[in-house]
């Protein structure tokens, strides 16, 4: 398993924490699917209250407060120092958004803020494109894991651009890398995960299911299968046909 800041995940589904339509279904959708990581926002925590904050503790998965929201390093750095206060950890999800219709990232103020919080001592998990130069001044700039967007936030479009994101992880073999953003259907997961990425991090597809807690599940199924095919070497694809079956023995007449 992929080393995240010196902890080693036992499931490769993170799952966020907004816009579940109860505590008590957030709760089951993290019991049914083992996830790992918990995304929390601080903005949000703050307006829930701490029944919220000790539920997500109860739940004995690994924090990861994010900057959801923020639209300047300098609201993000602010924002990062306030979580770690709170949530009392230094990994930091970090989010600067850049175009309000897409929230697609800013790649200048991301840097900026990803160069200040590891500098300040942050474990930084950031939001990114699929970018390869952003990737390697991220990586430049202290960061140890990279979070490229499958597509949108909320749009469920799943992988949108495949040939980049298997580029960036052929580019970055030694970086832990999470699928974030975008992913709509449990066969999204999967797809991540065989091209070899380390985990999924999802949200909406989960929290505004009919059923949650079966929809997380299904993704945490979907996310461990295409991390056991990843391992275990997929054919190549081919352009022409195989036959599968042997031609010794037939009968030739």
């Amino acid at each position: 398993m992929r080393d995240f800041y010196g902890v080693t995940l036992d499931n490769p589904l993170m799952l966020g924490t907004a816009q579940y339509p109860s505590p008590a279904v957030l709760e089951a959708a993290f019991r049914e699917s083992g996830a790992a990581i918990a995304t929390v926002s601080l903005r949000r925590e703050r307006g829930e209250g701490q029944a919220f904050w000790d539920m997500v503790r109860s739940l004995g998965v690994h924090i990861l407060p994010n900057t959801a929201g923020c639209h300047s390093a300098r609201e993000a750095i602010t924002t990062a120092q306030m979580a770690r206060e709170y949530f009392e950890t230094d990994w930091i999800k970090l989010e600067v958004i850049g175009h309000d219709d897409t929230l697609q990232p800013d790649p200048f103020e991301l840097v900026a803020a990803a160069e200040a919080l590891c500098a300040d001592g942050f474990k930084v998990f950031p939001y990114m494109t699929e970018d390869q130069v952003i990737a390697t001044r991220l990586v430049e700039a202290g960061c140890r894991v990279l979070m490229p967007w499958g597509a949108p936030i909320g749009s469920g479009l799943g992988l949108t651009n495949p040939f980049a994101l298997r580029s960036l992880r052929a580019a970055f073999p030694d970086i832990p890398l999470v699928v974030d953003a975008g992913l709509g259907l449990p066969s999204h997961a999967a797809q991540a995960m065989e091209m070899g990425y380390d985990a999924v991090l999802l949200n909406t597809a989960v929290a505004q299911a009919d059923d949650p807690a079966a929809m997380a599940r299904a993704f945490a199924l979907a996310a461990q299968a295409g991390q056991i095919a990843a391992r275990s070497g997929p054919m190549p694809a081919r352009d022409m046909a195989a036959p599968s079956t042997p031609l010794i023995g037939k009968a030739f007449l």
